[in-house]
């Protein structure tokens, strides 16, 4: 309790990182057993140790940011926007691949996914501009200056090789603009151009998929046609069963959920971790609800909520609107992105890839939510060290 008390950033946020990372490191171990086997000789501890070392470090990194000032973030992110793109265009270039994507860069023999960083530049990039041209924001050709084109040049650079994050990313920053207060009728001009784009570009990659660098638009066009496919009433038998072999993950998550029912099968009992792949990463939600039920679960789903009013808090505690909005638009992120990772696993979204933040396994994307955190908590820490300083001179 002592050191709770001396913690002057959100304490409620700490917890739910530390619970959060305490399931990561529990349904990991239990779900890397078939990769064990295949690259470890069935040593699962190698896995549990790995992430256990990447989440230890990026805690180490979560606690030095929370202790810096935030609002230099503004300035540095505006550095960073500048080198981040031809970071994500030499990714497209010469990054290394996962199937066709190409969505890590090799520094200095270090595996980067650039997305994540680019992700996290340019929310707090958004957050700086609706910061510093608040003035202007009904204007038209602002918006579209100041915002609309940085946000349009990351998202199409990202969008080749990540689909899912590039449309994510496009839906987050949309929020930051209505919470930035800019006005509803640019809004409305702005979605109406994102959806005749979507439009254009969905119609493009149905029709002319090879067209696509990298044949990312027949895997796009194929993960479409496959969940349309399970969601019809089709009673055709062979396409059924077509559809069934090439939807493996989704119907092998699916058998995770329902053998989990609500108080589950227990830690370390999954059947399904042993014929499921990404068992350990993209479908991690479906394991743990096999082996913690859905009571789990839910609380699973209530932690990443709680971080997201969290954020909703700091927002309004806030007395500077760069920080109320980085952190509005990072904790948003987290759960817009959790919320997509589930959404897959229950087979109410076709495949996209997304890791379940802090809980799947993986580096860059555990290290980059963290740091993420760690701005938050920043932002948190400065709040209530001004307020406290206010009571002081009253």
């Amino acid at each position: 309790m002592n050191l709770l008390n001396k913690i002057k950033s959100d304490k409620t946020v700490w917890i739910i990182v530390l619970l959060i990372s305490l399931f990561s490191l529990l349904v990991v171990y239990s779900s890397s057993n078939v990769l064990a086997w295949r690259w470890k000789q069935g040593n699962t501890e190698s896995f549990l140790f790995k992430q256990a070392f990447i989440i230890l470090f990026g805690f180490g990194i979560m606690s030095l940011i929370q202790l810096f000032n935030y609002k230099y973030l503004s300035r540095i992110s505006q550095i960073a926007f500048y080198i981040i793109i031809p970071l994500l265009i030499l990714t497209l270039l010469i990054g290394k691949s996962e199937g066709e994507a190409s969505r890590w860069l090799e520094i200095f023999g270090i595996s980067i996914q650039t997305s994540e960083i680019a992700k996290l530049t340019l929310i707090v990039y958004v957050a700086r501009v609706l910061t510093l041209h608040q003035q202007d924001l009904h204007d038209v050709k602002t918006v579209f200056k100041q915002l609309i084109l940085p946000i349009g040049i990351i998202c199409i650079l990202i969008l080749p090789a990540n689909f899912s994050t590039a449309a994510m990313l496009a839906c987050i920053c949309f929020v930051m603009l209505f919470l930035g207060r800019v006005p509803i009728k640019i809004l409305s001009l702005i979605a109406g151009i994102g959806l005749v784009f979507l439009l254009i570009f969905g119609t493009w990659v149905w029709n002319w998929p090879g067209t696509i660098p990298g044949g990312r638009g027949f895997t796009w066009k194929a993960r479409i046609e496959r969940f349309m496919s399970l969601q019809s009433n089709d009673n055709d038998q062979v396409n059924r069963v077509q559809v069934k072999e090439e939807n493996f993950q989704a119907d092998m998550a699916k058998i995770a959920i329902a053998n989990g029912q609500v108080i589950g099968v227990g830690p370390g009992n999954s059947s399904q971790r042993n014929f499921l792949p990404q068992a350990n990463s993209d479908f991690i939600f479906a394991i743990f609800l096999e082996e913690y039920g859905l009571i789990f679960g839910l609380m699973l789903i209530f932690l990443y909520m709680i971080l997201f009013f969290r954020g909703i808090a700091i927002l309004k505690k806030s007395n500077h609107l760069f920080g109320g909005l980085t952190a509005i638009g990072l904790s948003f992120a987290i759960l817009f992105q959790a919320f997509i990772n589930m959404a897959v696993a229950v087979g109410l979204f076709p495949v996209t890839g997304q890791p379940l933040p802090l809980v799947s396994s993986g580096g860059t994307s555990i290290l980059f939510t963290l740091i993420a955190l760690g701005i938050i908590l920043s932002v948190s820490r400065q709040s209530e060290i001004e307020r406290l300083a206010e009571r002081t001179n009253a």
